[in-house]
């Protein structure tokens, strides 16, 4: 395959707002051991490429400076000790950075066919929605069917991920949302009991919708006072996963309910995970999670998908909280 010398990007000129986003050229990534390199079609918009866009979230010292955590497209070229993947192939990928733009080196080992049900524009929005969820609903909580889960903006790409992932788990699925059509299209994907977090109290929705019990899991991107509010909400012997701290991380929590309730509270972030881990999450999904799409138990919610020259768009999309499902870019073809 014929590749061009350098390739479009977007650049961030200096940390801040969204128009601090510009369209560049660049040479086109060096391929390292392992890796591959993905002709992009298409890119997720994540919060965390908000953040690193403000200058709150640098990248790790060995990925790309460019933004963008997850990729869907072909692969124009490999290393030469990678024999799992051939040029031509379809795939989708979680990498550390570089997905807005053209070319995008990948390991070889994140990389990860496309589910037969699944268009190359939906699965730039997989990777990063249940890479997350996989690991902290499944691996690290152990949420299993018969059980009950919060999970805290249901509407969001993670959101409808986990919920879609844990109906089809077996659990009972509570979620919040921010408006009256957001809980119903939750209600429609999978969740049993749809909180609106703006007009209703959701710990004493949670208790009222328990039998004062309290749920088995929450999932929490919020962060904040809702930190709090979480323990209130979780039943004994419960588990509180947090994946973001949108509201802040720097709370005042009494560490009682804790003891008293035997609760466990754990946290992680996708991007600085060990190599090793990501590779055995690209197993795991292909293995346990591809299944479902397969099957048309888990479908993608796409919101929107802008060009990449209209990329400053689609930033301020996400920032509104107004999207349901994820926020696309099409980079290629």
């Amino acid at each position: 395959m014929s590749l061009p010398s350098t390739m479009r990007h977007v650049a961030v000129r200096a940390p801040g707002g969204a128009d601090q986003l510009a369209i560049l050229d660049a040479p086109l990534p060096t391929l390292a051991a392992g890796e591959v390199l993905i002709d992009v079609a298409y890119a997720g918009v994540n919060r965390p490429d908000i953040a690193q866009r403000a200058g709150h979230y640098p990248p790790p010292s060995d990925a790309s400076p460019i933004l963008g955590l997850e990729v869907s497209g072909t692969v124009a070229a490999r290393a030469p000790d990678v024999t799992t993947w051939n040029v031509g192939d379809r795939v989708c990928s979680l990498v550390a950075g570089g997905g807005y733009a053209e070319y995008c080196a990948a390991p070889a080992a994140w990389c990860m066919r496309l589910p037969p049900k699944v268009s190359l524009a939906e699965a730039a929005g997989v990777p990063e929605n249940y890479f997350t969820v996989w690991y902290n609903l499944v691996e690290r909580v152990g949420l299993k069917s018969g059980e009950s889960v919060l999970i805290h903006g249901g509407s969001s790409g993670i959101g409808l991920a986990a919920i879609q992932l844990a109906h089809a788990l077996g659990a009972t699925v509570l979620t919040t949302a921010g408006s009256e059509d957001k809980v119903a299209f939750c209600l429609v994907m999978g969740a049993d009991h749809a909180i609106d977090y703006k007009t209703q109290d959701f710990v004493a929705e949670v208790a009222r919708i328990t039998g004062k019990r309290g749920v088995d899991v929450v999932l929490d991107m919020v962060g904040g006072d809702y930190i709090e509010k979480n323990l209130r909400t979780l039943a004994s012997d419960g588990r509180l996963s947090i994946i973001a701290f949108q509201k802040g991380s720097r709370v005042e929590v009494d560490w009682v309910t804790i003891m008293a309730k035997r609760l466990t509270v754990t946290g992680s972030t996708m991007r600085r995970s060990p190599f090793a881990r990501k590779t055995a999450l690209a197993a795991a999904l292909q293995s346990k999670v591809w299944p479902l799409f397969d099957a048309g138990t888990l479908k993608v919610v796409v919101d929107s998908t802008y060009k990449l020259d209209d990329v400053a768009e689609a930033h301020r999309r996400l920032e509104t909280s107004r999207h349901i499902g994820k926020i696309l870019l099409e980079v290629g073809s």
